[in-house]
């Protein structure tokens, strides 16, 4: 499945736009550290990038039934993407009892919580752009546990499985999502 076939799927499958951002803004976290880890260039990139995008391809029809997220997307994808591709977006969520046994599903579990704090951090700057977040504001809203409160610290932290420290995480979430803050509209 390519990037342009996976975004036609999205489109979809997923009815609000926000949740779709979401997902473009992961992709491009999980580019940006598949760059970072030195992931072979081309394909295997490009499976973290779609990895990244359709990650909550079924979460608007599992909402009610959150045990089932990350499941129903996998039996979704199932022969489209290869079986390491699928057990990530199986492990991105906790409740699916499927733990994160690979770099790119600690990697999706970072990127899809990290997301989380810099959108909201920019919706607060006055601007309300990414352009004005900066690595210590987002240290600041990491450490405000009233800050997007459903967004996991702990799953922001799990950064250091891949061997970044959460500061060169931030910056490395952060400079990938200002390159897409048109499509992001923030």
């Amino acid at each position: 499945m390519s990037i342009e076939e996976a975004r036609k799927l999205v489109e979809k499958e997923v009815e609000t736009d926000a949740l779709r951002k979401h997902m473009l803004a992961v992709s491009a976290i999980m580019g940006a550290l598949a760059d970072k880890l030195e992931i072979a260039e081309g394909e295997e990139k490009e499976k973290w990038r779609l990895v990244g995008l359709l990650h909550d391809l079924d979460y608007e029809r599992t909402k009610d039934n959150f045990e089932q997220h990350g499941l129903i997307t996998a039996e979704m994808l199932s022969g489209e993407l290869p079986a390491g591709c699928l057990d990530a977006i199986k492990a991105h969520n906790e409740r699916t009892g499927f733990e994160p046994n690979s770099e790119m599903a600690k990697a999706l579990i970072a990127a899809d919580a990290v997301s989380g704090l810099i959108v909201p951090t920019a919706l607060m700057m006055p601007s309300r752009k990414l352009a004005d977040v900066s690595v210590k504001s987002l240290k600041k809203k990491f450490k405000d546990k009233s800050f997007a409160r459903t967004v996991s610290r702990e799953n922001i932290m799990t950064c250091e499985d891949l061997g970044l420290e959460r500061n060169e995480f931030f910056k490395l979430a952060l400079e990938a999502l200002q390159q897409i803050s048109d499509e992001l509209g923030v």
